[in-house]
C-alpha cells in the first residue's frame, strides 16, 4: 500500500512539507476551501480531522481487501476505535492505565502503540502487544506523541507540553519529572514492558513522540 493510500508517515514531523498526493486525499474529504488551504489560508486542519480522513482512507482499503475474511475485516475496523478483539487482546496483557493506575475498564481506552492507520497488517492492528489501556487524557497525550515510554519504562514527556497543562490534567508527577521542581523525586517509571511491547514502543518513540 502506498504512503498516499495509507497515510503512513512520521507523525511527529508537524512542520514537514505534505506530499501532494496526501494533500489531495485530505482535501478531497474535508469540508473547507481547498484553494485557501493550498495557499496557506485561514482554514484549520486539526489533528482529529486529518487523522480521521486518513483513517477513513485506510478503512476503505480494508473493506475492499479480498485477502481478508469478513470476520477479520470487521475485527480490524472495530480495532480502529479500540473495540472488539483488539481490546480483548490488550486486556489480556494490560490491566490498568500506565500513568494513573486506574483499573476500572469503563474508564480506560484500548490505545494502539503503533497507530492503527500506520500498521502494515491486520495482525499488527489486532495485536494485544500493540496496545495500552489508558485513561482518556493519557490516551490523548500518548496518541498525539506528547508522552511516550523509554527502554527502561521511564515516562517521557515532550518539550512541547506546558508544565501547567500537565498539572491541570492531574499529571503532577509528570510535571515534576519533566521540569525538575525542587522537590522532584527519582524519575517516574512504570512497570517493565514485554519485548514485544518494546518493539512497538521503539516505533512510537521514533515516529510519534514529539521530542
Amino acid at each position: 500500500m502506498r504512503t498516499a493510500d495509507s497515510g503512513n508517515g512520521n507523525q511527529k514531523a508537524y512542520l514537514a512539507e505534505v506530499d501532494q498526493s496526501v494533500f489531495e486525499i485530505i482535501t478531497a474529504e474535508a469540508t473547507f476551501d481547498r484553494r485557501a488551504a493550498a495557499t496557506g489560508g485561514a482554514n484549520s486542519l486539526t489533528f482529529e480531522i486529518v487523522n480521521g480522513i486518513l483513517e477513513d482512507q485506510v478503512e476503505r482499503g480494508i473493506l475492499s481487501d479480498q485477502s481478508l475474511t469478513d470476520t477479520v475485516r470487521q475485527a480490524v475496523i472495530k480495532a480502529r476505535r479500540g473495540q472488539g478483539a483488539f481490546r480483548k487482546n490488550v486486556e489480556a496483557v494490560e490491566d490498568r492505565c500506565r500513568l494513573t493506575g486506574i483499573t476500572n475498564p469503563a474508564l480506560l481506552i484500548a490505545s494502539h502503540i503503533k497507530p492503527w492507520r500506520l500498521c502494515e497488517t491486520a495482525a499488527e492492528r489486532l495485536d494485544g502487544m500493540n496496545g495500552l489501556l489508558l485513561t482518556p487524557d493519557a490516551d490523548l497525550l500518548f496518541d498525539r506523541g506528547f508522552i511516550s515510554f523509554g527502554e527502561e519504562a521511564d515516562v517521557m514527556v515532550s518539550k512541547r507540553v506546558d508544565r501547567h497543562d500537565l498539572r491541570r490534567l492531574g499529571f503532577e508527577q509528570l510535571a515534576i519529572d519533566r521540569f525538575g521542581f525542587e522537590e522532584a523525586p527519582a524519575m517516574w517509571r512504570t512497570e517493565a514492558f514485554t519485548p514485544s511491547q518494546q518493539r512497538y514502543l521503539a516505533y512510537h518513540r521514533t515516529e510519534i513522540f514529539v521530542g
